[in-house]
C-alpha cells in the first residue's frame, strides 16, 4: 500500500514539473520585456527633460545677458506668435517687454499713399532693351533670393488690375470655417493663377474650425465693403497696425490707419488691414525697420512706380531658414522697386502658390507652392482673406 502511493506521488510530481519550469520561463521572459519597456521610456523622459533644461537655461543667458540686440530677436520672434507670446513674460518684467515692443524711432512724415506717384504701364521694360516679361506670358514672374537668415520668394505681377481680395465666404461667420489655400486653388477655375495670405483674422491659439472664419478689421473685395469686425484682435502691439489696399485706378494705397469712410472716399476696391506700413510714397517706415522684429515667416505686398505688383513670402522655423525681421522684408521690396509697400500677415500663415500653367517649375497645369511653410505644420492655414491674381492671357 505504501509503495503504491509513493508510485503515484512520484509520477504525479513528473507530470508536473515540466509544466512548472515552463511558466516560470514564460514569467522571466515578460519581466525583460517589461523592463526593457520602463527604461526606454525612463531614458526618453530625461533626454526629453534634459532638452527642456538646456532650452531654459538658453533662453535665460539671451534674455538676462549682455547682448540687448539678441535679447530683443529672441522676444519678439516668441511675441509674434500666437502660440509663443507667453514665453518672454517668464523671464523678462512687463516694462521690459514694452520697451522691446515698442521702441522709439523717427517717425515717418508721410501717413497714406500718394497716388499721384504712380503711374500704371502694363508694358514698361526695367533696363535697356531686356523685356522682363518675355518668359512670363502669363504676367507673373517670379525669384527667389536668401539672406544671412531666410531664404524669400518673390513673384512680380505685371498688371495691378489682375490683383484682387478673395474671400472664403460670401457671409463671415465663425460657424462657416475659413478656407485654405490649397483648397482655393484647386476650386478656382486657371484664370486664378496665383496667391498669397492676406490680413489678420480670429484666432484664440488653438486648432478649432473658427480659426480662420472672420477677417479682423475693414475688408473691401472687389469694389465691395464686406466687413469690419473684431477690430480688437489686430496685433496693434506687434505689427503697428496699418492698411493696404488697391483703388479703382489700380494703385497700392498703404496708410498706417484706415476708416471705412476713409477707404470709400480713396475709392478703394480691394483691401485688409494689417501691418506695420513698410514704405510710404518712397520713404521707409524707420519705424518699423529699426523695430526689434522677430526672426519669422513673413509676407508682404508693394507696387512699383510703373504698377507691377510685389508679393514677398519668406520662409521661416526651419533649420535653414529661421525667417526674416520687417528690416529684411523692406531691404527686399527697395531691392524690387517699390515704392509703396506693407507688411501682411506672417507666420503659420505665410504661403504662396502658382498655377504654373507653362510647365516653369514643374509639370504643366500644377499648382506649385512657392514658399517652404513652417515644419510645425502640415498644411496651410485656414484664413478669410487671400490676395489672388488673375492671368494676363
Amino acid at each position: 500500500m505504501s509503495k503504491k502511493m509513493r508510485s503515484q506521488d512520484f509520477s504525479y510530481d513528473e507530470e508536473m514539473a515540466p509544466v512548472t519550469k515552463k511558466a516560470k520561463k514564460k514569467k522571466k521572459g515578460s519581466g525583460i520585456v517589461g523592463r526593457i519597456i520602463r527604461r526606454f521610456f525612463l531614458v526618453l523622459f530625461t533626454i526629453v527633460l534634459l532638452v527642456l533644461i538646456a532650452l531654459i537655461l538658453a533662453a535665460n543667458v539671451i534674455f538676462k545677458g549682455p547682448s540687448p540686440a539678441m535679447r530683443s530677436i529672441l522676444t519678439m520672434s516668441l511675441l509674434e506668435p500666437s502660440a509663443t507670446k507667453w514665453i518672454p513674460g517668464l523671464f523678462l518684467e512687463e516694462d521690459v517687454l514694452n520697451e522691446i515692443r515698442n521702441p522709439k524711432s523717427e517717425a515717418m512724415a508721410e501717413s497714406t499713399t500718394n497716388t499721384d506717384l504712380v503711374t500704371i504701364n502694363k508694358d514698361s521694360i526695367l533696363s535697356g532693351s531686356s523685356d522682363e516679361w518675355a518668359n512670363s506670358p502669363d504676367g507673373v514672374r517670379i525669384e527667389r533670393l536668401s539672406g544671412a537668415t531666410y531664404n524669400a520668394h518673390v513673384m512680380v505681377v505685371r498688371d495691378p488690375s489682375k490683383v484682387f481680395m478673395g474671400r472664403s465666404s460670401p457671409t463671415y461667420s465663425t460657424s462657416i470655417p475659413g478656407k485654405r489655400l490649397n483648397e482655393v486653388m484647386a476650386e478656382a477655375d486657371d484664370s486664378i493663377i496665383a496667391a498669397i495670405n492676406a490680413g489678420a483674422f480670429n484666432d484664440d491659439g488653438t486648432a478649432g474650425s473658427h480659426v480662420g472664419s472672420v477677417p479682423a478689421g475693414i475688408v473691401f473685395s472687389e469694389g465691395e465693403f464686406i466687413c469690419n469686425a473684431n477690430r480688437g484682435n489686430i496685433p496693434v502691439a506687434e505689427t503697428g497696425g496699418g492698411f493696404v489696399g488697391f483703388n479703382d485706378d489700380d494703385v497700392l494705397v498703404v496708410a498706417k490707419s484706415m476708416t471705412e469712410a476713409e477707404a470709400e472716399a480713396l475709392n478703394i476696391r480691394d483691401g485688409c488691414e494689417f501691418g506695420p506700413p513698410l514704405i510710404i510714397n518712397g520713404e521707409v517706415n524707420q519705424e518699423a525697420y529699426n523695430k526689434a522684429s522677430g526672426l519669422n515667416p513673413r509676407t508682404a505686398i508693394g507696387q512699383r512706380a510703373d504698377g507691377a505688383v510685389i508679393f514677398v513670402c519668406i520662409d521661416g522655423r526651419q533649420a535653414g531658414s529661421p525667417g526674416g525681421t520687417y528690416r529684411d522684408v523692406t531691404d527686399i521690396m527697395i531691392e524690387f522697386g517699390a515704392v509703396n509697400a506693407c507688411n501682411l500677415d506672417g507666420g503659420s500663415s505665410s504661403i504662396m502658390m502658382y498655377r504654373d500653367m507653362h510647365g516653369l517649375f514643374g509639370e504643366a497645369g500644377q499648382v506649385q507652392t512657392i514658399n517652404s511653410y513652417s515644419v510645425l505644420q502640415s498644411q496651410p492655414r485656414r484664413m478669410p482673406n487671400y490676395w489672388l491674381v488673375r492671368t494676363a492671357e
